[in-house]
């Protein structure tokens, strides 16, 4: 199921590339106008960074096959309005920029799911080598789409091009239909929208590896979008050629990247991840010079290959980085916030450097914009992402479910926890240094505040609190604890006196003895 998803996504891929060259070269072509241009980029970036959070959180709660097939449904039916409009000579500039802002709505609320079902489809030890070959297939359709659009633009039109994007969404359809999909069985109701939106971004905020990988990436993206960006009018004004030059550029791109992720896993071996973006950050930026100062098809080809070999190790570097960092239950919702700040630096990008060359010139925007790209990734460096793929947040259960004398209705409101230590005093540094990163994963899984607190009558004995929306919401911590939360309580532990276990209570708020909620059934008592 890996390989036929992953063959259909490329053949949807390229067809999007179709689009994007056409597209491109139809605002270059009827406006000449910079500013344009990244609005087009803009129009489809724009929108993931308005929907990414609902759609990750959507991709968590609901069936994610039911709701891919809704996504590529519509964004075939946008190819289809785009190719009837071309073929009827009916495009105007702004109308194709809305048409374009459409497709982005689609590929906004189907990124976060296509995104989180690479770990439903192979095993974890797999994880890492699928999400780059995901990478991979983005850039073989890199290397053929611009190629084949640009052919098709040449010889058969816009609406051609538009056409063949249409149809190309088929395949994915057909394998998503096809799709058995188990999915995973909980015994608690979903959680509301906004509530998973929520509770998503509180998992972000705490978690340390995850922000890194987000930080990282937005020193990248804002200013490594400037060439795709101008990518166009460097192809009409440096070269002076028209669409098949274009399509030849993009194509140089993309198998650029494909011979990068080929000798990928050779440079790992040699380079930890940080190292590694940085490398490629800098021959990245490189690249933007060299597209400002050459003005030859030839030796752009060559600077175009070194782009895609630069673009995919940082891309491909992020993106493990942030699956790796996460657990499957807000996969999606922690993806989509990726996904947003790529989109974001994409958009921003796109605008500031569109703006640029139409206020000043094409050539000092690229370098300005490779400058900044050298010091911004060396400013990045002290957020580290090498630790992501060392992480074990498989989840450990390993929780007893809490002790009760009677069912208690899941939207009682607020559940408080207390736990009990007792530590020699000589283990007071190690064990607050222990409490403040279990501080980190308490809040991180859901919990509002959390607070640890000694005994003052009773030096040595401290009392641990946190505090949840409900006791569902309580219940759901137990199911999102990992195998790294389990042995850092386990650190904890082995500072306890005696060894004896620290004592838990729960309290939870609203009438006692209340009838349990409807919800479906409830983990035991």
């Amino acid at each position: 199921m890996f390989r036929a998803m992953w063959l259909a996504v490329l053949a949807s891929n390229i067809g999007t590339w179709i689009e994007s060259v056409a597209t491109g070269w139809l605002i270059a072509d009827m406006t000449g106008s910079a500013a344009m241009l990244g609005l087009v980029q803009a129009a489809q970036t724009l929108p993931v960074v308005l929907l990414a959070l609902l759609a990750g959180a959507l991709a968590d709660v609901v069936d994610r096959r039911i709701y891919l097939l809704v996504t590529q449904l519509w964004l075939m039916s946008v190819a289809t309005a785009l190719a009837l409009l071309a073929g009827a000579d009916l495009l105007t500039p702004w109308l194709l920029i809305g048409l374009t802002f459409a497709v982005g709505i689609g590929n906004a609320m189907a990124m976060p799911a296509q995104s989180a079902t690479t770990p439903e489809l192979v095993p974890k030890p797999l994880l890492a080598p699928a999400v780059a070959l995901n990478s991979l297939g983005f850039n073989v359709a890199r290397a053929i789409g611009p190629a084949l659009g640009g052919v098709v633009l040449a010889q058969l039109g816009a609406a051609w091009a538009f056409g063949l994007n249409a149809l190309s969404y088929l395949a994915l359809i057909v394998v998503l239909l096809r799709w058995q999909r188990q999915a995973p069985v909980n015994p608690l109701p979903p959680e509301r929208i906004g509530e998973a939106i929520v509770t998503g971004l509180r998992y972000v905020r705490q978690a340390t590896v995850f922000r890194a990988v987000l930080l990282r990436a937005s020193a990248f993206f804002v200013f490594a979008t400037a060439l795709p960006a101008l990518l166009p009018l460097v192809a009409r004004q440096e070269l002076g050629g028209g669409p098949n030059a274009y399509g030849l550029l993009l194509a140089a791109i993309g198998l650029g990247a494909i011979l990068g992720a080929v000798v990928l896993p050779w440079i790992k071996a040699r380079l930890d991840r940080d190292r590694l973006v940085y490398a490629a950050t800098l021959l990245y930026a490189a690249t933007m010079a060299g597209a400002a100062l050459i003005d030859r098809l030839a030796p752009l080809l060559a600077v175009a290959l070194l782009t895609g070999f630069a673009w995919i190790s940082v891309l491909a570097s992020l993106q493990v980085a942030a699956q790796t960092s996460v657990p499957g239950w807000v996969r999606a919702r922690a993806l989509s916030v990726y996904i947003v700040v790529f989109s974001l630096g994409q958009a921003v990008g796109s605008l500031v450097w569109g703006t640029y060359a139409q206020q000043r010139s094409l050539d000092e925007a690229l370098l300005v914009a490779a400058v900044c790209a050298v010091l911004a990734g060396a400013l990045a460096l002290r957020w580290r992402i090498a630790s992501a793929e060392q992480l074990d947040l498989t989840p450990s259960a390993h929780w007893p479910q809490p002790v009760v004398t009677a069912e208690v209705r899941g939207e009682r409101a607020p559940a408080v926890v207390t736990i009990e230590y007792r530590v020699a005093p000589e283990q007071r540094g190690e064990f607050l240094r222990l409490m403040a990163e279990l501080g980190h994963t308490r809040r991180r899984d859901g919990a509002l505040d959390w607070q640890c607190v000694e005994d003052v009558a009773e030096p040595g004995v401290y009392l641990e609190l946190f505090r949840t929306g409900s006791w569902l919401e309580h219940l759901r911590q137990h199911q999102r604890v990992t195998a790294d939360d389990r042995a850092l309580q386990q650190r904890i532990a082995e500072l306890q006196l005696d060894g004896m276990p620290p004592r838990v209570r729960h309290y939870v708020g609203g009438e006692p003895g209340s009838p349990i909620a409807p919800h479906g059934p409830q983990p035991d008592a």
